[in-house]
This record gives structure tokens, C-alpha cells and sequence, in this order.
């Protein structure tokens, strides 16, 4: 496919995926599989409970990730990555393998 700057789309994709906190919830859904709003936020230090729902409600609006509350007292809500969401994985890797050769570079160039 060729691609043709006037007909860009990463900014959609980045506004989707784009956050302080997104990328490392969907990493962690990734890898982990499904978990509890709890256990998402313990994996995410400081990370407020208010942003991290903040982020799933977007993520799920997205269909990225799958919301599912079992009908019990107290409510238990569960999240895992949805078939469209795994989709996101290679891109996600991608990033992340950037993202270190980048900070490592930098490091290298500050030290000289």
C-alpha cells in the first residue's frame, strides 16, 4: 500500500492510542490476559482510579478492550483486550523496541 502524506492517517490512530497511561494498560492486557479494575490499577503506579477509568471508558468506546460485569455483590468488572484490540500488539512491540533504541541513543549522546 502506498501511502500518501495528504492522506494520512496516524493522527487517527495516535489519538486512540496515544496517553500517559493507554499504552501500558493495553500492554498489560496483552501480555496478562484479563483483569480487574483493581489489579490494572496496582500494575499502573500513579495512576489515579479516576484516570485509569477515564482510559478504559476510551479504550472500550474504541472497542479495544472488553468491559464485563459479572452480576454480583459487590460487582465485579472485568477487562481484557478485545480480537481488535490483539491487533494493536505488533504495533504496540514496535513502538516499545523505538522507544528503548531512542532512549538509548540519547543516553549514548548525553554521555559524550
Amino acid at each position: 500500500m502506498e501511502l500518501k502524506p495528504e492522506l494520512c492517517r496516524v493522527d487517527d490512530a495516535l489519538e486512540i492510542i496515544v496517553g500517559k497511561w493507554k499504552p501500558i494498560i493495553l500492554l498489560i492486557l496483552l501480555q496478562d490476559g484479563t483483569k480487574r479494575f483493581s489489579e490494572l490499577k496496582r500494575r499502573v503506579p500513579g495512576i489515579t482510579q479516576k484516570m485509569l477509568t477515564n482510559q478504559l471508558r476510551e479504550l472500550e468506546k474504541e472497542d479495544i478492550i472488553i468491559r464485563k460485569v459479572y452480576p454480583e455483590v459487590p460487582p465485579k468488572v472485568e477487562y481484557s483486550i478485545s480480537e481488535y484490540g490483539k491487533s494493536l500488539e505488533p504495533i504496540l512491540t514496535a513502538m516499545h523496541e523505538w522507544g528503548t533504541k531512542h532512549t538509548m541513543r540519547k543516553n549514548k549522546v548525553t554521555a559524550e
